[in-house]
């Protein structure tokens, strides 16, 4: 459904003058977090919230295979949130209703206390700022394997307005996960912008930088970066917040000021 092959970005200078939109990945871009302390202590506290209905050993294996098939899904009339319900559903016999409850319950009792693992960057907002000050739409575009509740609070954690973004990637909404083209095209499609004119800004050298796949610009932020083992790509520019933000105050201002998200 979308041919596009795994291949090496050329090299090249990033063309700004012409851009329309900025995409922003989240963990280790904009904001400092180890997802691998972050996603043990969410499903630890997250199946403590289940446990009147399952095991919470079994309820976290069938939350990672959940995770997997989201990765892993390519049905484009299929939500994410829709893939792991399913998941519960066939796994642990437990309803949408019943996960909602139990999801509603951690978010309002557990989450807060999962803000210590998250730090911001002193000038992720800046560049934020400074993208819609050249009139560029901006995208969060974090892999969507989180409900929309946690996403919002990793970035107000953060110190980031989630009410400056065009659109945010959450599992209730996509359908598709980096670094799956699809999950861009999507996008793309979605916001009716064209690749071309379009830059991806993350830390990882895969999930991220595979938006090149659909001929989009990429930018990798090093300062957390995740260097994963045979990427096929290469960043268009790599560097550091500070010098991101001097490229994105030097860029020509390509439509009006905007006042807020579409």
């Amino acid at each position: 459904m979308f041919p596009f092959g795994r291949k090496k970005a050329v090299n090249k200078r990033l063309d700004l003058d012409h851009l329309e939109a900025i995409f922003f990945d989240l963990d280790g871009t904009l904001i400092d977090v180890d997802m691998r302390r972050f996603v043990p202590i969410y499903l630890q506290r997250l199946t403590q919230r289940m446990q009147a209905l399952a095991d919470p050993d079994k309820a976290t294996q069938v939350l990672h295979e959940a995770v997997a098939a989201m990765f892993g899904n390519q049905d484009a009339a299929k939500t994410l949130e829709k893939v792991l319900l399913e998941a519960l559903e066939r796994g642990l016999g437990i309803s949408a209703e019943q996960y909602e409850e139990c999801l509603a319950t951690f978010a309002r009792e557990d989450l807060d206390q999962l803000q210590t693992l998250v730090s911001g960057h002193p000038l992720s907002q800046c560049l934020v700022d400074q993208a819609r000050a050249r009139g560029w739409k901006v995208v969060l575009a974090t892999n969507p394997i989180f409900p929309r509740r946690v996403i919002d609070a990793r970035l107000a954690w953060g110190r980031l307005d989630g009410d400056t973004f065009d659109h945010v990637t959450a599992y209730e909404t996509a359908h598709f996960c980096k670094p799956n083209p699809a999950y861009f095209v999507e996008l793309l499609d979605h916001l009716k912008l064209s690749a071309e004119r379009c830059l991806m800004v993350g830390n990882d050298t895969i999930h991220d930088l595979a938006a090149a796949q659909v001929g989009m610009q990429t930018g990798l932020l090093t300062p957390w970066r995740i260097r994963r083992a045979g990427s096929p790509f290469r960043a268009d520019w790599q560097g550091r917040h500070e010098e991101l933000l001097g490229l994105l105050e030097n860029a020509a201002c390509v439509r009006p000021e905007r006042t807020g998200p579409d």
